[in-house]
């Protein structure tokens, strides 16, 4: 049987691949990879499909070891990869031999590593894919020590590449955003969201949760209350203590707080490797703030 034993966890580690878009009609959020680029790449170093489900870690100390012979490749911020307590490093792929161990340290800056094993993880699938949603609690369990991850079958040979950068999570991240569908309930809303926000430790797969100067309401809008409306990936919601929520893939599908912007899509890998403490800015890419 083709497989990997788990040793030790970390803080958190999940199956992930790509998620599973368009089930928001049934209340399930897409969930998948937060770092999209970097599982993507671990999958190809592996020889995988792009769409291979593979294990996000959570600030290292995930422990495997190999129940058969199989080619891993580790993949997200610059990290300590071991085999057998022998560095191997990061961002190429990696053989191992049936019974060897591999151990991921924790990352020199960002929060989460992606490993990916040839055949991927062979985990049951429910509703299309092998992700862990933390919020509806479908997909794998958190992998705890023990667990046996059954592999499928190598679609191709691994490959490396010429050049392969570790992500570099900065302490500072400019973010651009759009208006949001509730950008008009609240006042200078631009400058607002420019002023420095802190990641905070409630942050999770559903969303980042930020502190800073509270974003105040408009007038007209400030006891104004919201019916539930959908909601996707990047966008930021401003519950009544006026402290930004930026939902991330685990979001609830819907919510009845308004949102005031939008995160452009290219910018979510680098919410996945925000830690907490990391100072955040919001930057505009239009003037269209008000209706």
């Amino acid at each position: 049987m083709r497989a990997l034993e788990v040793v030790e966890t970390g803080p958190l580690a999940l199956v992930q691949d790509l998620g599973r878009p368009g089930y928001a009609h049934l209340g399930v959020p897409p969930s998948g990879a937060l770092d999209v680029p970097a599982l993507t790449l671990a999958n190809r170093l592996a020889g995988n499909d792009e769409a291979a489900a593979g294990i996000e870690c959570l600030f290292g100390g995930l422990r495997l070891r190999a129940k058969t012979s199989c080619t891993i490749a580790v993949t997200g911020p610059a990290v300590a990869v071991e085999v057998d307590g022998h560095a191997v490093g990061s961002h190429a792929p990696v053989w191992l031999a049936e019974g060897q161990v591999v151990a991921i340290g924790a990352p020199i800056n960002g929060l989460r590593c992606y490993l990916a094993v040839s055949g991927g993880i062979a985990a049951d699938a429910e509703l299309g894919s092998r992700s862990r949603d933390v919020l509806s609690e479908i997909g794998p369990a958190p992998l705890r020590a023990g667990d046996v991850l059954p592999l499928g079958t190598p679609p191709g040979v691994a490959r490396g590449a010429d050049v392969v950068l570790p992500t570099v999570a900065p302490s500072e991240l400019v973010v651009p955003v759009g208006p949001g569908p509730r950008a008009h309930w609240f006042e200078g809303l631009e400058a607002g969201l420019a002023k420095t926000w802190t990641v905070t430790a409630e942050s999770n797969r559903v969303g980042l949760r930020l502190d800073g100067t509270p974003l105040a309401r408009e007038g007209d809008y400030a006891e104004k209350e919201l019916p539930s409306e959908g909601l996707l990936i990047g966008a930021i919601q401003v519950p009544p203590n006026g402290l930004p929520v930026v939902f991330l893939a685990d979001h609830p599908t819907t919510g009845g707080y308004p949102v005031a912007a939008v995160v452009r899509q290219a910018s979510l890998p680098a919410l996945a490797q925000a830690r907490p403490g990391t100072l955040l800015r919001f930057h505009s890419s239009t003037r269209v703030w008000k209706r």
